[in-house]
């Protein structure tokens, strides 16, 4: 029977104050959106608290996305997670309970045959979705020619799992054994060095996903490196490299003044072709350029090479300053494209010319005067001190950096030992 004086007092514990006694304390706090500001970059979702039956504490439940984030515009991720909260909302006026097996509350709806299912799970994106996903993100924190790297090398990725693991289809299909087969497969066809690049950007675009709870972990780091040797450019002999000089001053002076800012400045290939006409202050001998590691630095012209630039004073500051057929002019393509035309140009015409192997190029001339620069110091100081000047001058950020590649490129040996054998 209906008691009305007990379902009274029932409704004034849930619903009002009592200056005698406290109040019942609410299961659950009402659902909310979390929309990032805005920012469709990051992940949106509905969260709410229930009520610990063993602490007594409001404790946060697990976010439920469902998909959401899979919608790009403001206003559809809006719409369904609004319809989300809004059901979310009824279930547990109804009686939803995370703390329990709601067993009742699902023989209730399946009575009324409701359409209404809540599952608080994450969104299970393809493998294409995740990994576009992932890029976009570090789109926005890379420079051009690394995300460009990096999405070559992980779009070769996609398209070889399309080509030979077609079945696989959500990134939970993916495994560490899947990821194995595709850097043994670049092992072979490559090298050591190559697959080692490719492991290293998967695992970057693989952490992504594990940050914003894509997927569980990222097993792509726990695959090692494998050991290379890696390649570098050899050092000129000072014949050879004063009959380059030589033979460019009559074919291609455009092409030797793009190698004296590497010989003479210690730049490397690409930072010269980030040099702008706006980068060379004649007047105070100066040349500001972008790093390796992206901050602008600054170095001083020596006068062996400002006596060897032409007049800069009536060009466009914001042209490039090193073009296909001259000096200060708009250049619209992308530097790692400018580099590569230059390296092309280099094997054409000195290459080519005096029969050199794979293993001289642009860098070597780098290599070679920072081995001059040093041997011509080490006549008046000790070898600290010449590393040490040294290093103001080669813009190494570091004494173990600088005494590292002086290793690499043997910039130092010994003197004749002979008379110690005898």
């Amino acid at each position: 029977m209906f008691n009305l004086n007990e379902y009274l007092v029932n409704e004034y514990e849930n619903e009002y104050e009592n200056e005698y006694n406290p109040p019942m304390k609410k299961k659950y706090s009402e659902p909310k959106i979390y929309n990032a500001n805005g920012d469709l970059s990051k992940r949106w979702y509905v969260y709410y608290r229930y009520r610990n039956p063993e602490t007594g504490e409001l404790k946060r439940m697990p976010s439920i996305f469902l998909g959401a984030n899979n919608y790009k515009t403001k206003v559809e991720r809006l719409s369904i997670l609004t319809s989300f909260q809004k059901t979310l909302s009824k279930i547990l006026k109804d009686g939803y309970n995370p703390f329990e097996g709601n067993q009742n509350l699902y023989n209730k709806e399946i009575e009324k045959n409701s359409s209404i299912k809540v599952e608080i799970e994450k969104p299970k994106m393809t493998i294409k979705e995740a990994i576009d996903y992932s890029l976009n993100l570090k789109k926005q924190t890379l420079k051009y020619t690394s995300y460009r790297g990096l999405s070559n090398r992980v779009n070769n990725f996609t398209e070889w799992i399309e080509k030979n693991h077609s079945k696989l289809n959500t990134i939970e299909d993916l495994n560490k054994k899947t990821i194995n087969e595709f850097l043994n497969f670049q092992l072979e066809k490559t090298s050591a060095g190559n697959r080692n690049n490719f492991r290293a950007d998967l695992s970057s675009v693989f952490q992504v996903l594990e940050d914003n709870e894509i997927i569980i972990i990222n097993y792509v780091k726990k695959i090692p490196n494998l050991k290379s040797i890696p390649t570098r450019n050899k050092t000129y002999s000072n014949e050879l490299q004063e009959e380059i000089y030589t033979y460019l001053e009559n074919n291609d002076p455009l092409l030797l003044l793009y190698i004296k800012f590497i010989s003479y400045n210690f730049l490397r290939p690409i930072e010269v072709c980030r040099l702008k006409v706006k980068d060379i202050n004649i007047k105070e001998r100066k040349l500001q350029f972008e790093a390796k590691n992206n901050t602008l630095k600054t170095k001083i012209i020596p006068e062996i090479l400002i006596s060897q630039l032409p007049d800069l004073s009536k060009l466009n500051p914001d042209d490039n300053l090193f073009t296909p057929d001259q000096i200060g002019r708009e250049w619209n393509t992308n530097e790692n494209d400018k580099r590569n035309y230059f390296s092309k140009r280099f094997k054409k015409v000195v290459k080519d010319h005096f029969n050199l192997g794979v293993d001289y190029g642009l860098y070597s001339f780098r290599h070679t005067f920072i081995t001059k620069l040093y041997k011509e110091l080490r006549k008046d100081y000790s070898p600290f001190e010449a590393k040490s000047k040294l290093m103001l001058i080669t813009g190494h950020a570091t004494m173990d950096a600088l005494e590292k590649y002086l290793r690499d490129i043997d910039a130092e040996l010994p003197e004749d030992y002979s008379k110690m054998l005898e």
